[in-house]
């Protein structure tokens, strides 16, 4: 009679996690006990625990980040591409929360090929900014916006003293807008970015470029980098 080969301890461990997991414990977006407090809690060396949080993190419940440790994944956002795209709708609606944080913000000349964009004259004046917005507090895209304060006289202004565009553009007279284009592609995350968004250098991203107009005329084009491991981009019709 053949014996029975005993579950090899990583695999355990794995199970014990996963359970955890699924009970609550450790909620989406929150951080795993460190390696070491692993190791020592199922007795086990940091080599069986690193085997149980790979298999984790193939089964797609957990990843790793570099110097800061393992964290639950959160369900993709599903964000929807539509002539309505609104950052803060999008995620209320998800039953996320949703917050945008100003990394910086300009008023410069704006090249020829920025002003061919916005339709404006090579040399007019346009704001830029850049953003990181966050789902329940994990972050999810870069932003860089640019704006056509020639046409919108107090734009700048009004983006900093505001939470969101829509406020902003409402405040120096723009009632509504429409994305009238967007253009996708994917690309891999800088050290700049992968520092922002909490990835590995490397990483995936999900990358839109889109333009808003109101009553014909733009009044944003945008570039916006989503962390492709938490964001599923959506095309209405």
């Amino acid at each position: 009679m053949t014996a029975a080969h005993p579950t090899p301890l990583w695999q355990t461990i794995a199970g014990a996690l996963r359970a955890a997991i699924a009970e609550g414990q450790y909620p989406e977006g929150s951080k795993l006990p460190p390696e070491t407090a692993l190791a020592k809690r199922f007795g086990v060396n940091r080599h069986t625990v690193r085997h149980a949080l790979a298999a984790l993190a193939q089964d797609g419940l957990v990843h790793s980040r570099r110097g800061a440790g393992t964290f639950v994944l959160a369900e993709p956002l599903d964000y929807p591409l539509s002539d309505r795209v609104r950052f803060h709708e999008n995620l209320r609606d998800a039953g996320r929360m949703a917050r945008r944080e100003m990394l910086s913000i300009e008023l410069r000349a704006a090249s020829e090929r920025e002003a061919r964009r916005l339709r404006i004259a090579a040399g007019a004046e346009i704001c830029i900014t850049h953003t990181i917005s966050f789902a329940d507090e994990t972050p999810v895209a870069l932003a860089e916006s640019q704006f056509p304060e020639v046409r919108l006289p107090g734009i700048a202004a009004a983006l900093r003293e505001s939470q969101g565009v829509t406020d902003a553009l409402a405040a120096v007279g723009v009632a509504d807008y429409l994305r009238s284009e967007t253009r996708l592609w994917a690309a891999a995350a800088d050290a700049s970015q992968a520092a922002h968004l909490r990835l590995r250098a490397g990483a995936p991203l999900l990358v839109t470029s889109s333009m808003n107009v109101a009553e014909g005329w733009p009044v944003q084009y945008g570039r916006t980098w989503f962390a492709s491991d938490r964001i599923t981009l959506t095309l209405e019709h």
